[in-house]
């Protein structure tokens, strides 16, 4: 990794990327491509190994990367992470990908797993879109991207406790954007309206790929593309939200 943690490199720029699995996933691309343009990428999810593979393959890139395993749920992670990154130089952009994707008849829907989506998806987007733009704002600039689904603005049958969670995360996004836009910080969330073809399609359903068919599913390199001309937008015309789907979704 470029430069040190002893407070001699504060002209490093960061980008922090928080839910991050695969190699071949949404975090991943995101994070690579944040890299890919000189920033110096902390990418934080619940798997050492992945996300060791993922450093891997942005400083084989010629990139420069850090892994900072943690739990979005533990407020205190989020806290420690963030002031490991803030030692190390300004960060400049913040991508919130959590999330667990659950779903069930909402009568056989037990509690438990109800707040577990909540809190991955809404309760760690809250306490780390807070704890970024308190450091952004010492600054006076920033991004900070929320990733949405589909269910942030609709509840459809079984999905209960998705839906109420990521339209808390929207919510929250909306809240923040008010706040801080006038303050020079960035605020935007991406809905991701379709299945995205990345390892958790792959393997879990690989007969959606032949059913979706060639331009039937987000692209992750595509994704990746957006979040960085959200970054790279000009102040003067912002864009707090962006829909992102397959020409071929319906809508």
């Amino acid at each position: 990794m470029a430069g040190n943690e002893n407070g001699s490199a504060r002209a490093t720029k960061l980008a922090w990327v928080v839910g991050v699995g695969a190699l071949h996933g949404t975090g991943a691309a995101v994070a690579q491509r944040f890299a890919k343009e000189g920033l110096t990428t902390v990418v934080t999810g619940r798997s050492p190994e992945r996300l060791a593979e993922v450093v891997r393959a942005i400083e084989a890139a010629g990139g420069a990367a850090l892994a900072a395993p943690g739990d979005v749920t533990n407020e205190r992670d989020l806290i420690d992470i963030l002031a490991r990154i803030d030692s190390i130089g300004s960060l400049e952009a913040g991508v919130y990908n959590a999330g667990n994707a659950r779903w069930a008849p909402t009568l056989e829907l037990d509690s438990t797993t109800f707040e577990d989506a909540w809190r991955v998806c809404c309760f760690g987007g809250f306490v780390f879109g807070r704890e970024v733009a308190r450091s952004m704002l010492t600054r006076g600039r920033g991004t900070i991207l929320f990733t949405g689904a589909t269910a942030s603005l609709r509840g459809r049958p079984q999905f209960a406790a998705f839906a109420a969670a990521k339209a808390g995360l929207r919510m929250v996004s909306q809240t923040l954007a008010r706040e801080l836009q006038p303050q020079g910080i960035h605020v935007a969330h991406v809905v991701i309206d379709g299945s995205i073809h990345g390892e958790k399609i792959l393997t879990r359903v690989p007969e959606l790929v032949d059913r979706k068919g060639p331009d039937g599913l987000l692209d992750i390199d595509a994704i990746a593309d957006a979040y960085w001309y959200l970054h790279q937008q000009h102040r003067s015309a912002w864009t707090h939200e962006l829909d992102l789907r397959p020409f071929a979704e319906s809508f």
